[in-house]
């Protein structure tokens, strides 16, 4: 029996599914294409507010861009007064593009090149530093304003971790920014961490507000910490991904290719989302004493945040059209009008594992289930969207649709690339207005 891992139902993803909408959008592209729901990003950021009201801590949601590159999330953040993370240029500008403010830009990303902090202090961004070398860098600009920084603690119980300073570095640190005085506001303290558990953030979280107080001795600012994104989204029911996990194996796979489930995202998470703030702000560091959202208040510290996935989760998805079936001993092998580049778990050594969705303008009722893996429209055996051999209700046909539910973090362009030639999908904004879906292209083409 072929293993089944079907995402939690979504009325609004259902609905589109049942009408002719994405067909006559993939006939009007002629190839596969991306859609996206600002409605549901709305939704994320309105959960993470009220997670920050209800816990009575001053916050401010900053949205990762790197999540996902379409122009729709960073207009709504400009529209709800949100925040935008950036780590590179480009991302900065385009934010600076749809309408955010400097002021409401966290920029981070390690060893960031000049021309980056030059804008991002003219523009009055708030700087994650990463090490002594990029304060240095900071400190010898030439802006007519403060450069508004936040210093970046390595993550002691993450000894593999690339990112921040070492104790020893940040008491340097904290002497250099005292000595600069108004060339630099240092406003706090931040951390990258890894992985999605609760406690780890929690605890890391408070010894951050000790920080805080600690660089208030020397006459510095410190009165915010940003503890990253790392909110975990719950794609599919707990029953179907601990059956899953335990009886996957190699013969599930297109050429038995085999995976460690250790490299799989945790597809199911208990607590995801506003949810997983709601589990930090009330766990205790280290254990003992206050629950973080006390100690936050109590200390005058801000809470800085910087979901990607989390505030993306059900906003969008990813659509390919059939191109040929093949029939292969026990399974058969989809190709689709596109290629895995444009869903990007894999290079992550994992696969995106919720089912796809097959759509067909013409019902078969007494279809026999077919199992079989999907593979892109290149010349490489590497090409394959889901290696996995998916029970499908029926053999898909040419020009049924491929339905990759909630791709919206991370997997629609990530890693997306016009090899072949092949131009990429095209991303479409799907809407309600007074009570009708209306769609529109994301980027309006240039007059």
């Amino acid at each position: 029996m072929a293993l089944t891992l079907p995402a939690h139902p979504d009325p609004l993803h259902d609905g589109l599914a049942a009408g002719d909408l994405l067909h006559d959008l993939s006939h009007a592209f002629g190839g596969p294409f991306h859609f996206v729901l600002p409605e549901r990003f709305d939704a994320n950021l309105a959960a993470f507010r009220t997670a920050l009201d209800e816990a009575g801590v001053e916050g401010t949601v900053y949205f990762a861009k790197k999540a996902n590159k379409a122009a729709a999330f960073v207009e709504r953040c400009a529209h709800a007064g949100a925040g935008v993370d950036v780590a590179s240029h480009g991302e900065l500008r385009e934010a600076l593009g749809h309408g955010v403010r400097g002021e409401d830009l966290v920029v981070t990303g390690p060893a960031k090149a000049e021309p980056l902090l030059r804008v991002a202090a003219l523009q009055g961004a708030l700087i994650a530093v990463d090490s002594l070398d990029e304060l240095s860098r900071i400190l010898h600009l030439d802006v007519p304003r403060p450069v508004r920084i936040l210093l970046r603690r390595f993550p002691p119980t993450h000894t593999g971790s690339r990112f921040g300073l070492t104790d020893d570095q940040l008491d340097t640190a904290l002497l250099r920014c005292a000595a600069a005085k108004e060339r630099v506001r240092m406003e706090g303290f931040s951390f990258h961490l890894s992985g999605y558990d609760v406690q780890p953030r929690t605890d890391l979280a408070g010894e951050l507000v000790e920080l805080c107080l600690k660089a208030r001795l020397l006459g510095l600012q410190a009165d915010r910490i940003s503890i990253g994104g790392g909110f975990a989204v719950d794609y599919v029911p707990a029953e179907a991904w601990h059956t899953f996990l335990a009886e996957q194996g190699p013969d599930d796979y297109h050429a038995r290719k085999s995976f460690s489930t250790s490299d799989f995202y945790p597809y199911h998470s208990p607590v995801a989302g506003a949810d997983a703030l709601r589990a930090i702000l009330a766990a205790r560091p280290h254990g003992t004493g206050e629950p973080l959202a006390g100690r936050l208040r109590e200390a005058g510290v801000m809470l800085l945040l910087e979901p990607g996935r989390a505030l993306l989760a059900g906003a969008g998805s990813s659509v390919f059209a059939v191109q040929g079936v093949k029939d292969r001993p026990g399974y058969g092998i989809v190709t689709v009008d596109g290629s895995s580049l444009s869903l990007s778990e894999q290079w992550f050594n994992s696969e995106y594992l919720p089912d796809p969705l097959l759509l067909t303008p013409h019902p078969d009722q007494d279809a026999a289930e077919y199992r079989a893996c999907v593979g892109g429209a290149s010349c490489l055996d590497s090409d394959l969207l889901t290696w996995r051999k998916i029970a499908f209700p029926r053999r898909p046909r040419v020009g049924d649709l491929l339905v990759y539910p909630n791709t919206a973090g991370y997997q629609m362009d990530s890693n997306e690339s016009p090899f072949h030639d092949l131009p990429l999908p095209a991303k479409v904004v799907i809407h309600h207005e007074n009570g009708r879906l209306r769609w529109r292209l994301d980027r309006r083409p240039a007059l």
